[in-house]
């Protein structure tokens, strides 16, 4: 184990064990990691949590696409820390240590796919698989000042993992070279990456949540956003008109019912120690009602309704992927769970739609990483990894 490594606190301690990868294929001579709620044959799966790994065992058979990116000539070099049965944001596990974010160690690197982010952000590996419920793969990528994608809901397979909150977990994976992203979207959607006039569409009552000082962070990627696509500067969304605070809360009880349908009988019998936050956040979700749920759906269905409606087939929304840089450790618990409320005002809409969304790392603030993201229709990842290649700054 290298020293860059041992630093970055990304991997889990696991016995190396090999996995076999294709001698040849689009992805030869890449290296990549997978967020230790994967599955990968020779290995446990934790999911962040002590007593699930200790029910683990070692796996027999490797989730499928984590196999398409080996059978794709990619390396496969270690499992990385994720928080705690993926039910948070910030980035650090009680028990398996915190990955130690690759743009300012004294910042918190995001979560739950923090050893992924943290393991591409220091160089360990060319890309990382994370997978995204409520913002864990778009937080990261903004704080570590990565490429990042959270796919169409259904668009990737997620046999063999772990789950939180099925209707809204995708898969989804890191890297800080646009190619390289690029080619991993190749495999993972089996689609090239498309390019295509869009119209750039402001979603305003996001970026009204937003400081002056981050607007201003923001601005200079926005302007090179309709010059390097040679779009018009981009103009107003429709309105929602639908209260950001009644949204979150949608996506608050909908996560929180399911999540408690997944994990709550291993909760019950077992009686794990859950780390800070995460207890907090089951025994919020544990009292979530089967009415609550289906009003929660019910909103769900309006506003992808609405936000589909806005987009057209050509239409791509242009927003920030977090309300600040990442926090420093250092920042209170009262402070960290701000920020994370007021981020889920921003994450929540993709995944209550089930849309996909890209943060592209293309601004900085106070010195560090501000990612800056694209929303398309259904089914339109390919094409925001197209524009994603079209923005990426030059090298």
């Amino acid at each position: 184990m290298t020293r860059s490594t041992v630093h970055a606190r990304a991997f889990m301690p696991y016995p190396e064990h090999p996995v076999p990868h294709a001698a040849s294929g689009p992805l030869q001579g890449l290296s990549f990691a997978v967020k230790d709620l994967f599955d990968v044959a020779g290995y446990p799966t934790s999911a962040g949590q002590p007593h699930m790994l200790a029910q683990s065992g070692i796996k027999t058979r490797t989730a499928p696409a984590v196999q398409a990116l080996l059978n794709a000539g990619a390396e496969f070099v270690g499992k990385t820390v994720t928080d705690e049965l993926a039910f948070s944001l910030n980035g650090q596990n009680a028990h398996f240590g915190s990955p130690v974010n690759g743009a300012d160690p004294l910042r918190l690197s995001g979560g739950s796919s923090s050893g992924s982010a943290s393991a591409v952000a220091h160089g360990l590996c060319d890309f990382a698989l994370g997978s995204d419920t409520g913002g864990s793969v778009r937080a990261p990528a903004s704080h570590n000042g990565l490429f990042g994608l959270r796919p169409t809901h259904g668009r990737i397979d997620m046999a063999g993992s772990h789950a939180l909150a099925p209707s809204f977990d995708v898969l989804g994976w890191f890297a800080r070279d646009a190619e390289v992203f690029a080619r991993v979207a190749e495999v993972l959607l089996q689609e090239a990456p498309r390019h295509q006039p869009v119209r750039l569409l402001m979603p305003r009552e996001l970026w009204d949540l937003l400081s002056a000082e981050v607007r201003a962070a923001l601005q200079p990627a926005m302007d090179q956003l309709h010059i390097k696509l040679a779009s018009a500067a981009p103009s107003a969304a429709p309105p929602l008109n639908m209260p950001l605070d009644d949204l979150t809360m949608a996506f608050r009880l909908a996560q929180g019912w399911e999540a408690w349908q997944v994990n709550g009988e291993f909760i019950r019998t077992q009686q794990p120690v859950l780390g800070p936050g995460v207890a907090q956040r089951f025994e919020w979700s544990s009292h979530v009602t089967a009415d609550q749920y289906a009003s929660a759906q019910a909103l769900r269905t309006q506003l992808k309704a609405r936000v589909l409606q806005g987009l057209g087939t050509d239409g791509v929304w242009v927003l920030p992927t977090m309300p600040d840089c990442a926090p420093l450790i250092s920042q209170t618990d009262a402070d960290l769970e701000a920020y994370r409320g007021a981020s889920l005002k921003l994450l929540c809409i993709a995944g209550l739609t089930g849309l996909p969304q890209i943060s592209l790392p293309l601004a900085r603030h106070q010195g560090v990483p501000l990612g800056i993201s694209l929303l398309g229709p259904e089914n339109s990842d390919a094409l925001l990894v197209g524009l994603a290649r079209q923005l990426a700054p030059a090298v």
